[in-house]
């Protein structure tokens, strides 16, 4: 089994590596300290131990391009992070689960080995608000079919030139429609409409 550990701190990619060694003996680990290595190495891989705050990419458009990159492979987040709602954004995008960094060992190799068998760790808070949200309808987006079209793309990780070549249509009039998306949607950044989006059900 092939494990890949990206985290940018060398004392945790160890941490990580330590764990991995008790949940799965032998398995062929590759430690990498940014997205950009990530996003290299990913698709080799029976398994992704990832941290959010990394060179490279912001958390969401990072863990996103890896889900496209390696959409098969099980990707479990390990992170200091708090922010619920961003957990719940990426959650959304079919990640194996969530495990803080603040846990003990036990739980982690726990966590490693669960995800292994297919399964899903979530935090016990954050796992009730996942239930709580797919409780609750998606809310409706105010916009035309093509801002719809540069919104979906936007959520996909495509930068401003992807989404002018697959358009159709220029650089300038993606800029126009994501400032248009942003003021419709009341959102600060694109990172921000990409989970108002997978939110809706659109992305």
């Amino acid at each position: 089994m092939k494990i890949l550990i990206a985290d940018d701190h060398a004392l945790m990619r160890t941490a990580l590596a330590g764990a991995v060694a008790l949940a799965a003996p032998g398995a062929d680990v590759t430690m990498v300290g940014d997205f950009s290595a990530a996003l290299a190495a990913a698709p080799a891989h029976d398994m992704i131990l990832c941290d959010l705050m990394m060179p490279g990419a912001d958390p969401l458009a990072g863990i996103t391009r890896l889900r496209a990159i390696a959409p098969a492979v099980p990707l479990l987040v390990v992170t200091g992070w708090q922010d619920d709602q961003l957990m719940l954004d990426l959650l959304a995008l079919g990640i194996a689960g969530f495990v803080p960094k603040a846990v003990s060992g036990t739980v982690l190799e726990a966590a490693i080995r669960l995800v292994m068998a297919g399964g899903q760790y979530l935090p016990p808070r954050l796992a009730a608000l996942a239930l709580a949200r797919t409780a609750s309808p998606p809310p409706e987006l105010p916009l035309t079919p093509r801002q719809r079209d540069v919104l979906r793309a936007i959520a996909a990780g495509r930068t401003t030139k992807q989404i002018a070549a697959e358009l159709g249509i220029a650089p300038a009039t993606v800029k126009a429609h994501t400032a248009t998306i942003l003021t419709l949607l009341g959102a600060s950044n694109r990172a921000q409409a990409a989970a108002m989006a997978r939110a809706a059900g659109i992305a």
